[in-house]
């Protein structure tokens, strides 16, 4: 017999949603050439090498947000702290409206996300290109 959850996966995303910003996909693709703002990719390297990102956005996997936000985080990432706009996405936008919840309780600002995910930039003619390749440390 399964576990009985207190709260599900979808009371999360909902809870969430009712705090961030959500943007339509068409207003997210018109901003993918300001320089003023930072598309952060959450989805897992391999969904990554599957069907691509969003050219220039920066990659960021929901399991390290937290701690790449965080300027006192061993882990912190200095792009986090350069002011910009910050448009998290992912696959469906559930991860990204679960992460942009928790960096702006965490004080991340300004940041939203894409409604209906990289799925929907595609569908909508948005820019795609391939994951960058990894820089080899020297």
């Amino acid at each position: 017999m399964a576990a009985k959850m207190k709260k599900g996966y979808q009371a999360l995303i909902d809870e969430a949603m009712e705090g961030i910003e959500t943007l339509p996909v068409e207003a997210a693709i018109a901003l993918h050439d300001d320089p003023g703002v930072v598309f952060v990719d959450l989805r897992d390297v391999r969904e990554l090498e599957r069907e691509g990102m969003v050219p220039g956005a920066f990659h960021a996997p929901r399991g390290m947000i937290e701690f790449w936000v965080d300027p006192d985080s061993p882990y912190h990432k200095e792009i986090f702290a350069s002011g910009k706009r910050f448009v998290f996405y992912c696959h469906a936008a559930w991860r990204s409206a679960l992460a942009t919840h928790q960096v702006q309780e965490m004080g991340l600002a300004p940041v939203c996300h894409i409604a209906g995910g990289f799925d929907a930039w595609k569908k909508a003619g948005g820019p795609v290109g391939a994951k960058p390749e990894r820089k080899k440390d020297s």
